[in-house]
């Protein structure tokens, strides 16, 4: 008799593997965003040696955030962010631009990428602590500005609300354009070359090719790059929290919602950091959409939109 062959199926050996990173999300993600979410809704603090609650306060936590600091420490989150990611991006899109084409014929593309990434591999905190030391009154550039003769008195950088907010901008700068430089290079080189060529035959010039071509086709990078850059800045708090010691000085100029959570949760206010946390998901998650849908559009060259509007005008000139 004849042995039928049986195949086997190791199809279900992949859920077997991915089983670990489940668990793993469970356990240490949803479970405490869960929690979370429930103690934003109790009043669960500590005075002293003393523990207040848990108990129930539905909305409280939420409304009395709104009466709080919270929207100037967003602003706050806002202007920090918006410091280091512009330059970030602008930055990031020319030198991935120009490492790529290959019309520039740059050497040594390999060294210039290892060379920017650099600062991504450095810790923040000591990052900080770097720029704490260098800029600070007694620090090596005020002693250097002071021996050329271009101050005669120390600069205060850390006392004034630019100086502070510019150091902690080009701190991020410096520890992120490497990594988003990178990821558009990869972006832009998956672009077909031959979709160049024919814009080189059509007479394109750098930059409608750059505007027309590029950005058009590396959206989707684009707007993962974005997404991460948002959370990211939403969760801005080791920078800022080491230059300016935990004080947001001065005068709270650079304090960040983060470092009004951390302020909660040292504080073993439990629920009005779970009440914040809420409000950052919340802004997370909407941020996040509308980058989404303004970079991935259905219809990126606009033809559908305007396929609809000659329908609709062909049809009113029919009634008429």
């Amino acid at each position: 008799m004849k042995q039928k062959n049986k195949k086997v199926d190791y199809s279900k050996w992949g859920y077997f593997f991915i089983l670990p990173f489940f668990i793993s999300f469970f356990i240490f993600s949803f479970i405490p965003l869960v929690d979370t979410i429930r103690y934003s809704f109790f009043e669960y603090y500590r005075s002293g040696i003393k523990e207040i609650g848990p108990n129930f306060v539905g909305m409280a936590n939420y409304i009395s955030l709104l009466g709080s600091d919270m929207l100037k420490y967003a602003a706050n989150t806002m202007i920090l962010w918006v410091i280091g990611f512009i330059p970030q991006i602008v930055i990031a899109l020319v030198l991935a631009e120009w490492f790529v084409d290959a019309r520039l014929k740059i050497h040594g593309t390999q060294f210039f990428k290892v060379v920017i990434y650099l600062p991504n591999l450095i810790m923040a905190s000591a990052f900080a602590m770097l720029f704490f030391t260098m800029f600070s009154t007694n620090g090596p550039v005020n002693g250097i500005l002071m021996s050329i003769g271009l101050i005669s008195q120390p600069i205060d950088f850390l006392g004034s609300v630019m100086g502070t907010r510019s150091l902690v901008g080009f701190m991020n700068f410096l520890m992120w354009f490497g990594n988003s430089t990178i990821m558009l290079m990869a972006a832009i080189m998956g672009i077909s070359p031959d979709v160049f060529e024919a814009s080189e035959l059509d007479g394109c010039n750098s930059f409608q090719r750059f505007f027309y071509i590029t950005l058009p086709q590396i959206r989707p990078i684009l707007a993962y790059t974005l997404i991460t850059a948002i959370i990211g800045g939403l969760q801005m708090f080791d920078v800022p929290q080491i230059l300016t010691n935990g004080q947001g000085s001065p005068d709270r100029t650079s304090m960040t919602l983060i470092m009004f959570l951390n302020s909660h949760l040292k504080s073993r206010n439990y629920g009005m950091a779970g009440a914040l946390s809420v409000y950052l998901f919340i802004v997370s998650g909407i941020l996040c959409f509308f980058v989404y849908r303004m970079t991935n559009s259905d219809d990126p060259d606009g033809s559908k939109a305007a396929a609809k509007k000659a329908k609709k005008l062909a049809k009113k000139q029919g009634r008429r």
